[in-house]
């Protein structure tokens, strides 16, 4: 998730959905198939080995329509033109579904598309100097990632209780006196010879030739995080048959497997879902 749902909504009149089923405007198919809405990588990616390999034998029949936007997928679930869908984080769907007055729940964590911190200047936070300049996404959501995985590094510390929209005005310890700019996620990575660090979106890090695995000096764990990747629907389908069968599928040891041989820690299984 690169964007936050004030961010993308104007972006949604113009982008439409790209789906591979021809039946658009219902949800299930009509012989009981799941239709999953999904961005391409990693999303659609997870949905294609599992459509391929793993849900003929399980018993499930998927339909995966792909979308080239972050609004779309969760207002064709709502208005039941999808059955479930897979591209989001649990603070971006609480924000969608508070902006948009839907009603959507998680039913499972699949994976994490980690954020990592790049410098090309120093190999660890810790050997960050007094007054180093670290940039940081600007929009609220991935701000204040940002600042909780700098946190994690031991660099900065946050007040009690700062949530998903923490701000450098959380930060209550900050030994090196790291000076915090804030910058349009997308320009990150291009900042990387202007300042010290940077903490970039795995999307934007990838696009920019970034292994999180390789390049990052300090990346986000998939143990309890809260930015994982999720398999949402509407409330009271989280028992329907076949989306119970997809959240299985989705954290089985297969897909564990071809999570880390694909992407090889640029995207995260996450243990347990």
């Amino acid at each position: 998730m690169r964007m936050s749902v004030v961010a993308v909504a104007v972006l949604a009149l113009g982008l439409t959905a790209c789906g591979s089923g021809t039946d658009s405007g219902t949800g299930g198919g009509k012989d009981g198939t799941l239709v999953v809405g999904a961005t391409a990588v990693p999303a659609g990616e997870v949905l294609t080995y599992v459509r391929d390999h793993l849900a003929a034998d399980a018993g499930l029949k998927l339909e995966i329509k792909e979308f080239t936007d972050y609004v779309l997928p969760n207002t064709a679930l709502q208005e039941g033109e999808l059955d479930a869908n897979l591209y989001q984080n649990q603070p971006y769907l609480d924000d969608f579904n508070k902006a948009r007055g839907t009603d959507l729940v998680p039913v499972v964590k699949p994976y994490l598309p980690p954020m990592g911190v790049y410098s090309h200047k120093v190999e660890d936070v810790t050997q960050l100097a007094d007054g180093a300049t670290v940039a940081v996404p600007g929009d609220t959501t991935n701000e204040g990632r940002a600042l909780k995985l700098l946190e994690a590094g031991g660099v900065i510390e946050l007040k009690a209780g700062a949530g998903a929209d923490a701000s450098p005005a959380d930060v209550t310890a900050n030994p090196r006196h790291l000076k915090i700019r804030e910058l349009e996620a997308a320009q990150l990575p291009r900042s990387l010879d202007d300042v010290d660090a940077a903490v970039i979106n795995n999307n934007f890090a990838q696009d920019a030739g970034l292994s999180p695995a390789k390049d990052a000096i300090l990346v986000e764990s998939a143990k309890d995080n809260p930015y994982a990747n999720l398999l949402a629907v509407r409330r009271g389908d989280e028992d329907d048959p076949r989306v119970k069968k997809l959240a299985e599928l989705l954290v089985s040891p297969e897909v564990r497997t071809f999570i880390k041989d694909k992407y090889h820690g640029s995207v995260l299984p996450v243990t347990g879902g």
